[in-house]
């Protein structure tokens, strides 16, 4: 069972209580024997280099804080090895740490992460988009601030084609190559997304409900995707052909997210960069869908076992404000997911607007780990040609059953 702890005020009562859920050690005092308080904080390394991020806002946040005697121990971590260190050991991590949200329930079984509540938690609620905020709610519970969304959206070569033929992809096809990475389960499930095909419900957060890629729409959109192998425009981007396709034009545009960005612009000069959102997709029926990708973020965590939870929420939610975002994207181009923060580059505009109108949220429930391969077969058939017009319902309905199959333990 999770643990609860009481909530931990101080005699001044400064702050209103931020956390909710505390481990073993929640019963000490929110300052050592001394007085003095170290938080250890761990980070990718690229924010501990150059202009230092990191340091730059934990000091900071000391001077806004003088009522505690504050210091910090830094320690390098990237986000997605957050729950790798700390489920090993978890009274031995950081304080507070940056972590990829897809880990949060391994994290909550690891007591390595903290229930936010109270002003914590109504930051993540008032600086973020819907599916942000959901990114890192977890049984209705928020785990903690998000500081940067992770998606995919679509690159193109402005060369090739307009503002306005982005718009749909089968106006694209008709003018230009398109990779798209149709054996990668994560980027599959954009175009059943769009007919109204649905993971654990229409949040992503009833386990109960399953995957629904059954029925009329799932079968119509197989069979827009063999049309779609079919068409000599398409290239099934895998083993980074669409990046060596930009590069030597064979290919006009591709889908993935900011890691990319630098190469795209060695390969097609950065005059030449287009960014956007998804584009729509017309089924045979003359249906236009929106395509949308899966959603997450990157945010910032409380250990629960930390000696000094308040001022480890405090100093989570200051990484996390829209200060230290602004900060974060003018020193390392960290696209930020505070909805206020006005971003000035096609890139950040194209992440953010794809957020805000052309994905879902990817599920956390534990079920979803049955999700991931039939739909990597699924598009693997599909581009072998083994997926045809003529068996394409059976072949959804097979995936179908087989993303509700209860998982191996």
């Amino acid at each position: 069972m999770k643990k609860k702890v009481l909530a931990m005020l101080l005699a001044t009562t400064m702050v209103a209580t931020a956390l909710t859920g505390c481990g073993s050690k929640s019963d000490s005092s929110s300052s050592s024997d001394d007085g003095k308080i170290k938080l250890t904080v761990w980070s990718p390394q690229e924010d501990q280099k150059g202009d230092n991020w990191l340091k730059t806002e934990c000091e900071a946040f000391a001077e806004a804080h003088p009522e505690w005697d504050l210091t910090f121990e830094y320690g390098v971590c990237s986000e997605g090895d957050a729950k790798t260190n700390l489920g090993t050991d978890a009274e031995a991590g950081a304080d507070v740490y940056m972590f990829a949200n897809d880990q949060i329930a391994d994290l909550i079984k690891a007591n390595a992460i903290a229930e936010l509540g109270g002003d914590a938690a109504k930051q993540v609620e008032e600086q973020n988009d819907e599916n942000i905020v959901n990114s890192v709610t977890y049984e209705d519970g928020v785990y903690g601030i998000p500081f940067t969304a992770n998606t995919w959206f679509m690159y193109y070569d402005k060369r090739v084609f307009s503002e306005d033929d982005i718009k749909s992809l089968d106006t694209m096809l008709e003018k230009g190559k398109v990779g798209f990475q149709l054996s990668n389960s994560w980027y599959i499930a954009s175009f059943y997304a769009g007919n109204g095909c649905t993971l654990f419900g229409e949040d992503g957060t009833d386990e109960d409900a399953g995957i629904d890629f059954s029925g009329d729409k799932a079968a119509a959109v197989t069979n827009y995707l063999v049309d779609l192998v079919a068409n000599p425009n398409f290239v099934n981007d895998a083993d980074g052909s669409g990046l060596a396709g930009l590069a030597d034009g064979s290919v006009n545009a591709i889908f993935s997210g900011t890691w990319d960005y630098d190469a795209v612009v060695e390969a097609v000069g950065e005059e030449n960069v287009g960014v956007a959102q998804l584009p729509t997709y017309t089924l045979s029926d003359g249906t236009t869908c929106q395509m949308k990708s899966f959603a997450g973020s990157k945010a910032i965590g409380v250990n629960p076992n930390s000696k000094n939870p308040e001022a480890a929420v405090a100093l989570a939610a200051f990484l996390g404000s829209t200060e230290a975002q602004q900060a974060h994207y003018d020193m390392r181009s960290i696209i930020p997911t505070d909805k206020t923060i006005q971003v000035s580059d096609e890139l950040a505009q194209a992440q953010m607007d794809t957020i805000a109108n052309t994905s879902i949220l990817q599920p956390l429930v534990s079920e979803m780990g049955n999700y991931w391969d039939p739909a990597a077969n699924m598009g693997s058939e599909l581009v072998a040609g083994t997926v045809t017009h003529e068996n394409a319902a059976e072949k959804t309905e097979a995936m179908n059953e087989s993303m509700n199959s209860s998982a191996v333990e």
